[in-house]
């Protein structure tokens, strides 16, 4: 069996795990009306409340204590808006994060495969109990696959049983470890993204045992792209973006650079020693994760997608509820359909997506009902700590932060 992934990092709280640099932050925190939207926000509902000053807090204990170069975050709540930025974009200008920054959102990119799967699937286009052998035939074999018994519903909720292929070790060099400088403007094709899944044995008991795999979504997007003529990053823009206007998300395929503003993106490239060298990655051909992992977008995107997401409003009511459907995964965390559950140690359930890509860390999360979505971004990747990152989510929806004895470990990759 594969090892574990070093780049994801999963939505659990009392959880996480990551890697460090320094960097001098400062703070800046703001509140604002939101930009026009479906959800106009309101800015006499957006002072400090509570749970928003442990929200700032945690977000400075990951600069600080984590000695990471800046985060920005919004927060939805009814029709107010809250957003905060510590730390900086450019540590060599002093300059600082934004609310309107653009990053990496990495796996965060699954929900969007999963709505139009969602969507093609209302409009019966496919079923998601359709075999994978059926819309793709030929490609998922080798010792122990049988893609006729592998269904599109389990590529999205991670019960396949398909191999990780960016738990190739060598591969995780080239894309993402201490070969990224060398390779980082590579393209890759989806079809050699799973051929090299294929040179790996599945992973036993996948039904009861849900197990992370990139390759699930890969095959996701190509599912699309068979079933629509059209790529997923236009059936994603012409089904998601557009309707939503979300005008700062996007899927460059190839393209290495990114739109303004946007923070530099600074990696360890996953060197866990303490004075690893710090390096710009903030360009980078993201095919090695395409329809695994390479949106850019905006937290206020990401909230309003999230909303309109949990609401119904990009799903009809069978297809929402078969997304929410959790397949439990342990430690209190699940999976459903492109997204993932967690229970904070308040009780409070929340739902949404994580990612992590060289040089970004983001968070897209929210509660079932719709009325409150956090979503914040790290322009740096590691996290020596993870439970400063937990804390942030555990700030927001339950005004306090763990200790590090409530704390629990957390797997970690995009």
């Amino acid at each position: 069996m594969l090892p574990q992934s070093p780049h994801r990092i999963a939505l659990a709280t009392g959880a996480a795990t990551l890697t460090p640099a320094s960097a001098t932050p400062a703070e800046h925190s703001t509140t604002s009306p939101a930009a026009p939207s479906a959800e106009p926000a309101s800015p006499a509902a957006q002072p400090d409340s509570p749970h928003h000053q442990a929200t700032l807090a945690a977000l400075q204990d990951l600069v600080d204590k984590g000695t990471l170069p800046g985060a920005s975050a919004e927060v939805r709540h009814r029709d107010a808006r809250w957003t905060a930025q510590v730390g900086q974009a450019d540590t060599a200008t002093g300059r600082e994060r934004t609310p309107d920054d653009h990053f990496r959102g990495a796996s965060i990119t699954k929900t969007f495969i999963a709505t139009v799967l969602l969507q093609l699937e209302a409009e019966g286009r496919l079923n998601l109990d359709d075999s994978v052998e059926e819309w793709l035939p030929g490609l998922v074999r080798g010792d122990g696959y049988d893609a006729e018994a592998i269904s599109v519903r389990q590529l999205l909720n991670h019960t396949s049983g398909i191999a990780n292929y960016t738990d190739d070790p060598e591969f995780v060099h080239r894309a993402a470890g201490p070969g990224f400088p060398e390779h980082r403007y590579d393209s890759h094709t989806p079809e050699e993204l799973v051929a090299l899944a294929m040179t790996y044995p599945p992973y036993p008991e996948p039904e009861s045992a849900p197990m992370y795999s990139n390759t699930n979504y890969v095959l996701a997007g190509m599912v699309i792209e068979a079933a629509t003529g059209r790529s997923y990053a236009r059936e994603v823009e012409r089904r998601i973006i557009r309707p939503l206007k979300l005008g700062g998300t996007s899927f460059p395929g190839t393209d290495p650079t990114m739109p303004e503003p946007h923070p530099v993106a600074y990696s360890r490239l996953h060197q866990d020693e303490p004075d690893a060298a710090i390096h710009d990655a903030t360009e980078q051909n993201m095919s090695w994760l395409g329809a695994a992992g390479d949106v850019i977008s905006t937290a206020g995107d990401l909230n309003r997608f999230q909303r309109a997401l949990v609401a119904g409003k990009l799903l009809p009511r069978a297809q929402t509820k078969a997304m929410f459907a959790e397949v439990p995964a342990g430690d209190g965390t699940g999976y459903g359909l492109g997204v993932e559950f967690a229970e904070t140690s308040c009780g409070v359930k929340v739902v949404g997506k994580s990612g992590r890509t060289n040089g970004s860390v983001s968070a897209m999360v929210g509660t079932p009902d719709g009325r409150h979505q956090l979503t914040f971004n790290i322009n740096g990747d590691w996290i020596g700590n993870g439970l400063l990152y937990v804390n942030v989510i555990e700030a927001e929806f339950c005004g306090k932060v763990l200790e590090p004895e409530e704390g629990r470990a957390a797997p970690v990759a995009p």
